[in-house]
C-alpha cells in the first residue's frame, strides 16, 4: 500500500525502499522481542550486568524500528509493524528457549544481531544504489550502533574458542574479529 509523497524519487525506487524499510521494520521488532526474551530469563553468572545490557540493545531495536516506521512512511508508505506481521516478515531465526544459561542467551543474540547488521549492510547498498542518502544515512547510523551492541555482546564471549574471539582475523589489515567475519558469512 502506497500513498503519495512528494520526495524526489522515482516510484519504483520508493516502493523498493519502503518494502527493504518494512523488511528491516519487522526484523528490528522481532530482534527487540528476542532480547527481551533473554533479558527476562538470564540467569546464572554475571546476571546483572548481562541483564542491563540485553535491555539497552532491546532499546536501541526498538528505537530503530520506529526510524524504518517514519522514513517508510515518509516516502509514501505503510508501516507493517504489527508483531503478526513482524513475525511473518522477520528474516531473522526463533529465538533459541532452550538457551537457559547467560553464555547460551549471549551466543544467540550475537547470532541475531550479527544477521540483523547484515541485513542493514545490505539496505545501505540498496539505498545507495536508487540513489537515497536519506534512507542510507538513517541505515549508517542504525549500523553503527548495532555493531556497538554486537561488540558488547561479543565481548561476554572473549576467550572463548568456540566463538574464534581470541583468534586473530586472517588476512593482511583485516581488523575484525572471526565472530563477526563468521557471522557475516553466515548470513549471506
Amino acid at each position: 500500500m502506497y500513498s503519495t509523497s512528494h520526495v524526489n524519487l522515482p516510484q519504483n525506487a520508493r516502493e523498493e525502499l519502503i518494502d527493504m524499510l518494512n523488511t528491516l521494520l519487522a526484523n528490528a521488532i522481532d530482534l527487540h522481542w528476542q532480547v527481551k526474551q533473554a533479558h527476562w530469563n538470564i540467569r546464572g553468572t554475571h546476571f546483572y550486568s548481562r541483564h542491563l545490557l540485553f535491555d539497552e540493545v532491546a532499546k536501541h531495536a526498538r528505537k530503530q524500528a520506529d526510524a524504518y516506521a517514519e522514513r517508510a512512511g515518509a516516502l509514501g508508505g505503510y508501516a507493517q509493524g504489527t508483531i503478526r506481521l513482524a513475525s511473518n516478515n522477520s528474516q531473522l531465526p526463533e529465538y533459541d528457549l532452550q538457551a537457559v544459561d547467560g553464555e547460551s542467551h549471549i551466543r544467540a543474540l550475537v547470532e541475531r544481531v550479527g544477521r540483523y547488521a547484515a541485513s542493514l549492510r545490505d539496505g545501505i547498498t540498496k539505498s545507495d544504489e536508487v540513489n537515497d542518502p536519506v534512507t542510507a544515512d538513517i541505515l549508517t547510523q542504525t549500523l553503527g550502533e548495532t555493531e556497538e551492541d554486537l561488540w558488547f555482546l561479543e565481548s561476554h564471549l572473549n576467550g572463548d574458542a568456540r566463538v574464534g574471539a581470541t583468534v586473530p582475523p586472517r588476512g593482511g589489515g583485516n581488523r575484525r574479529g572471526r565472530a563477526a567475519e563468521d557471522i557475516s558469512q553466515a548470513a549471506t
